[in-house]
């Protein structure tokens, strides 16, 4: 690996960036590993080697002469190198002394008021000195989805992964410009025949599709995000309820093949002739993951994903506001958003659940599907308890406003009943606070054990001898 970013607190990204853009220059270098590439563009057949002085290639390749591995690694080295870029986006190289750093310490006219320095680092750099840290984050996304002869799921990774960025910089309409390319990289996999399976002005997926792609799922969940993250809230939510409908129509995985020996059921002879054959035998290179084009089928991680889904549903509900057609009255308003509140937390509650449930009896070697709940289970907890808290404050502040105006005299005589009823309501919160605290220890304790494993199953240092 050449960038672990939980081994410590800081992560050196400009070192990172440094060697995937050395690795790059080697996959492309005709002289070492680039042997047979050519520019994707018809009009433009040279492959183009040094055209930075990074070198590497700007352009997107065509990689129809190299195997499934090459490419595979090939795909890898350029998410990494685009992930670096996000990282950097906001640093500057001084050339006189080839060290990085943020922008904000730059001396300059584009900086008229640099922060300082930390003690006992670096003079800060000047202007005059100073070139950008890296290309671009588009740089490297672009050129992931131009080249030819990736996967429809790498593509739509780089495609959700630049959208991503594109929403987290701000630029909400490219962003969404983005997220609609990967749905259309999706559906453009889809099987001759297989129609009106989305539409495309909307997203939804439709009632009627009978051949949904885990591509699908994928493009369309983060379109569904996007809207959310935008508060389109009324374009999110319809999404979502299309993605778990069609989910929950997926077929159940086929019966495994009953597991082969371990080592604990073989002879002290079988143990040692098959540790001699893992030296002299070179392990064979990772089987391709899957394209995404399939139909998934509903695994521990599938049943994961959409209480992920769940989740989602949950917050739009607890945050939306009156969508009434028509003008209503307070008190209305007031009734139709407690009936979200309580339906948004009837969501959130399924989806930890079912998370905790599956990721307790999920297989130990299943590392996608324990990461995914993970991911789900954690966010759903945390989404859980602040909604309990925001409601419960919302309570007390009813209460308290009743009894100011009330007055502690007139309490039992005047609308005395209405303040009850909302101390009672007051009293059913703090004692869900109670639980969803209690059920946040729990979970906490499995979320704790389960990165430990983590940890366990994540080999150290050269070859995993060295921690």
């Amino acid at each position: 690996m050449l960038e672990d970013p939980e081994a410590s607190e800081i992560t050196d990204w400009p070192q990172i960036a440094n060697n995937y853009w050395v690795l790059l220059s080697r996959l492309e270098d005709q002289s070492f590993d680039g042997q047979g590439l050519q520019s994707a563009l018809e009009d433009d057949r040279v492959f183009v080697v040094g055209i930075n002085a990074l070198g590497f290639s700007r352009k997107g390749l065509d990689l129809s002469t190299k195997t499934e591995e090459w490419r595979r690694g090939y795909h890898t080295a350029l998410m990494k190198a685009a992930l670096s870029a996000e990282h950097l986006t906001e640093c500057v190289r001084d050339t006189t002394r080839n060290i990085t750093f943020p922008k904000e310490y730059m001396i300059g006219p584009s900086n008229p008021r640099p922060k300082p320095v930390p003690l006992e680092s670096y003079a800060a750099p000047l202007e005059e000195n100073c070139v950008p840290a890296s290309e671009t984050p588009q740089t490297f996304y672009t050129k992931l989805l131009t080249t030819t002869g990736f996967s429809t799921g790498q593509r739509l990774d780089a495609a959700l992964a630049y959208a991503d960025w594109l929403d987290f910089k701000g630029l909400r309409d490219t962003a969404e410009e983005v997220y609609d390319w990967g749905l259309d990289i999706a559906m453009g996999a889809l099987p001759m025949g297989v129609n009106n399976t989305v539409d495309i002005q909307t997203g939804i997926i439709s009632s009627n599709a009978t051949y949904v792609s885990q591509n699908i799922f994928r493009a369309t969940t983060a379109l569904a995000i996007h809207y959310a993250r935008s508060n389109d809230l009324s374009a999110a939510l319809p999404i979502f309820l299309s993605v778990l409908r069609s989910r929950k129509q997926l077929s159940l995985p086929p019966i495994p093949e009953p597991p082969a020996a371990t080592d604990s059921e073989l002879s002290n002879w079988q143990i040692i002739v098959s540790w001699m054959k893992k030296i002299v035998i070179s392990s064979p290179y990772p089987p391709p993951p899957p394209t995404g084009d399939e139909v998934p089928v509903r695994t521990h991680k599938a049943i994961c994903e959409e209480a992920a889904v769940m989740a989602h549903v949950g917050e739009i509900l607890f945050a939306s506001p009156n969508f009434a057609d028509k003008p209503a009255s307070r008190a209305t308003k007031s009734q139709d958003t407690s009936r979200k509140q309580q339906s948004g937390l009837s969501w959130t509650r399924d989806a930890v659940d079912i998370s905790e449930s599956t990721l307790t009896s999920m297989d130990q070697d299943d590392i996608d599907g324990r990461q995914t709940c993970t991911e789900c289970l954690e966010t759903g907890i945390n989404n859980w308890s602040k909604m309990v808290r925001r409601v419960l404050k919302e309570q007390q502040d009813v209460v308290d406003t009743k009894e100011e105006r009330l007055g502690n005299g007139k309490r039992w005589f005047w609308g005395g009943e209405s303040i009850q009823e909302e101390e009672e309501e007051e009293g059913r919160w703090e004692r869900e606070l109670q639980l969803v605290d209690s059920r946040m220890s729990t979970v906490q304790r499995l979320l704790e054990r389960e990165a430990n494993a983590k940890k366990q199953r994540t080999p150290g240092g050269i070859f995993g001898f060295f921690g």
